[in-house]
């Protein structure tokens, strides 16, 4: 079984990958260094110029993080 890592994101990382989620509807320009972290991160993928969001990227949405997790409780 693979261990998957947490991803501690801020607010603005987790809009964005939220907001790549479907490239099409990206209405609002993305923040550079918010993408380029998250691209170091192996969330986002920038091969062909444009932002899109990778397999480990859509995992970690769909999962969430404790920090989501505690701001809901």
């Amino acid at each position: 079984m693979e261990t998957e890592r947490d991803c501690d994101l801020t607010p603005d990382q987790w809009e964005t990958l939220k907001a790549l989620r479907a490239p099409l509807a990206v209405s609002c320009p993305l923040n550079r260094r918010v993408i380029e972290r998250l691209a170091a991160l192996g969330l986002v993928s920038t091969d062909g110029g444009s932002p899109a969001i990778t397999a480990q990227g859509r995992r970690i949405l769909v999962r969430g993080s404790l920090r989501l997790l505690d701001v809901a409780a």
